[in-house]
């Protein structure tokens, strides 16, 4: 009994001198936290252009369908299939003897209608002294200046079907309408050919200017025709690949015979573009990047700066005091990587672009400038 009372005590006393030390320790003073470094934007105004990158369909300007006018058989094919003509060239030649033939006998028949009017007419001139002397009765001579005009009517008669043969005979030589490129041929030598025919002997298609088919939506053409008609920059096209590649060349939109899809609501928009190296063939699919809008002193920041919470967007801004605020802005269309600024930021101010993912509210920053990534390839602009 007595050993387990001094082991109590030496307990006691153990815990006493640890109680000692423990009140003379200075107490711990809390680390300053250091500043989190962070990239910057210094907001400024500059122009934007505001583009929607959609599908197109190239068209030719002008597209000819060559059919013959004369029935008959073709004889020779006069072009290479695919070269460039001129208008009026000959393209194909239809036997032309059976026309030359009708030709000769309209010719004779005009002859003959001729003759027999010079006959008549120097009948009546011979019986007009004597009607008027009263030698022969007024029913004779009547008859003399009917049978003149009957046969001036068969000689006008004649001259027509003379004339329609040697159209025939004219159109043996198909000819093109138009100036262009010409497709491969529809029919060969040796070919009956005819007017009814259901299909062409060929195709030509003038592709010097083509035309970019663009489907847009109806709400926008009176957006489109507005800008067109301000004093606003011209409205200038840029034609991309299928992949979305700039191919160098640009168009001008026709607001001319516009008209709305009843099912879809969209308006098929024709955008002109020269096309003097002939890149473009009908029907390519390509991209056209229309214009949308045009700002002379927009605000923006990177697409990576703009967080969203319960669908309100919002930033991180520096203050004066080299603290972070959030800030909540409305923003616009989405331009290279980078939102228009609608409202809630104004020019000279710091958003934070990187180290958003260490911030809280009030925070010390150390700013550095941003330094944007080098992108080469343009993006589409798009509304949120």
């Amino acid at each position: 009994m007595g050993i387990k009372r001094r082991r109590l005590g030496f307990l006691l006393a153990g815990l006493a001198v640890l109680g000692l030390v423990g009140c003379d320790a200075p107490a711990q003073e809390e680390p300053v936290p250091e500043p989190v470094q962070v990239s910057v934007m210094t907001l400024e105004p500059h122009a934007m252009s505001v583009s929607e990158v959609l599908p197109a369909r190239i068209a030719a300007v002008r597209s000819a369908e060559i059919r013959a006018q004369v029935g008959g058989i073709v004889q020779r094919r006069l072009f290479e299939q695919g070269a460039e003509i001129d208008a009026g060239t000959t393209l194909f030649q239809i036997n032309p003897a059976p026309f030359k033939a009708e030709v000769d006998s309209a010719a004779a028949a005009l002859q003959r209608a001729e003759a027999v009017l010079a006959r008549a007419s120097l009948q009546t001139r011979r019986l007009a002294p004597l009607m008027e002397a009263e030698a022969i009765s007024r029913q004779l001579y009547d008859d003399a200046v009917a049978q003149r005009d009957q046969a001036a009517a068969d000689v006008a008669q004649a001259r027509a079907t003379l004339a329609r043969r040697k159209l025939d005979l004219a159109f043996a030589s198909v000819e093109a309408p138009i100036a262009g490129r010409i497709d491969q041929a529809l029919v060969s030598e040796g070919a009956l050919v005819s007017p009814t025919d259901a299909a062409p002997m060929a195709l030509i298609q003038q592709i010097d200017q083509v035309y970019v088919d663009v489907r847009q939506s109806a709400s926008v053409l009176e957006v489109l025709r507005r800008q067109a008609s301000s004093a606003a920059p011209e409205m200038v096209v840029e034609v991309l690949g299928s992949d979305g590649k700039p191919l160098g060349m640009h168009g001008r939109i026709l607001f001319s015979g516009v008209e709305v899809d009843a099912g879809t609501g969209d308006v098929l928009l024709r955008v002109l573009v020269d096309n003097p190296q002939r890149r473009l063939l009908p029907g390519l699919y390509v991209q056209a990047r229309v214009p949308r809008a045009q700002y002379a002193n927009a605000l923006s920041v990177p697409q990576q700066a703009v967080m969203r919470i319960a669908g309100q967007a919002s930033v991180w801004v520096v203050d004066s005091q080299g603290q972070v605020q959030q800030v909540p802005v409305e923003v616009g269309e989405l331009v290279e990587g980078r939102y228009r600024v609608i409202s809630g930021l104004s020019v000279g101010q710091q958003v934070v672009i990187e180290g958003i993912e260490r911030l809280s509210p009030a925070a010390d920053v150390a700013v550095r400038p941003w330094q944007p990534a080098v992108n080469s390839a343009p993006h589409s602009a798009a509304a949120h």
